[in-house]
């Protein structure tokens, strides 16, 4: 039976943190091809998301967000995309057991619709074949994150739903405009939201961007637009550079001390994204718990 978002969004979930931080504390070099790992490395990858579920996320991901031929094709494995996400589905399953949920990560191809640099029909392909490889890998839902473009979103939900009737997630990176509430290709919460509905999307959300805080904001925003469960994966705060590599300045403790403001903006999945880590989750899932 397939997942139904909103029944399952009837408390409020933990989701897992970054994966590509976790993977670069295991050995992943710098500049490297995470989804590689999938095949190349299986253990490190299981690692990371036992990692998640030990901290107590009731939801992790795969390491699929760079799984289409698009993304793959400059580490030579553009023609793989499908069974590296079918690996790594198989692999986040194996570490969720039986209570746990597991979403497939899918992420932008990293081409501009509306520039029409690659004909649409392409691009909707290399989504397919993500969707259909994670959907083989047995993932309880499709996660479309990090997106910037309102017409990529558009185009992957469609091209999702060609191949699976798995809920599909439908979140996009806010971090830009006058209060940071835009994506850099300018669209807006309201708009996504609307979007997802018309598409059919199961639930909606932001991830990556500037911090929680900002977020809070965002999370707002999309609650006033619609009634779709809300999915929330904010980084922990604006990374710097501190010699020679890149730090997040959020703890977890600080991190969690927005769960309560994110919930009551509408927040019904809260994660986290790029510099948080299972100690990170760890204390959101108490906080969750507090609520």
């Amino acid at each position: 039976m397939s997942l139904d978002l909103n029944d399952f969004a009837s408390k409020v979930r933990v989701t897992d943190g970054a994966w590509g931080t976790e993977l670069h504390a295991h050995g992943l070099p710098a500049g490297e091809c995470p989804e590689l790992w999938n095949s190349e490395n299986p253990e490190a990858v299981e690692d990371v998301a036992r990692s998640y579920v030990a901290a107590g996320s009731e939801i992790i991901l795969t390491n699929t967000f760079g799984g289409n031929k698009f993304v793959l094709a400059p580490h030579g494995a553009g023609e793989h995309a499908g069974v590296l996400c079918e690996a790594g589905a198989q692999i986040s399953r194996r570490a969720a057991g039986e209570t746990v949920k597991v979403f497939g990560s899918i992420g932008p191809t990293g081409k501009i619709v509306m520039m029409g640099e690659v004909p649409e029909e392409e691009l909707a392909e290399a989504f397919a074949a993500a969707a259909g490889g994670l959907k083989r890998g047995q993932v309880d839902a499709i996660v479309l994150e990090s997106f910037s473009e309102l017409a990529e979103v558009r185009l992957a939900i469609r091209a999702v739903r060609k191949v699976t009737d798995l809920p599909i997630v439908a979140s996009m990176t806010f971090a830009s405009g006058p209060d940071k509430t835009n994506t850099v290709m300018g669209d807006s919460p309201a708009d996504l939201a609307r979007l997802a509905e018309e598409e059919g999307a199961g639930a909606v959300g932001a991830n990556c961007g500037v911090g929680p805080d900002n977020y809070v904001k965002v999370a707002r925003l999309l609650r006033e637009a619609t009634e779709l469960p809300i999915w929330i994966k904010p980084n922990a705060g604006i990374p710097k550079i501190v010699k020679g590599r890149t730090a997040f300045p959020m703890g977890p403790e600080d991190f969690a001390g927005f769960v309560s403001p994110l919930v009551e903006a509408g927040a019904n999945f809260i994660g986290g994204c790029c510099g948080t880590t299972p100690a990170h989750i760890r204390a959101v899932r108490e906080a969750v718990r507090q609520q």
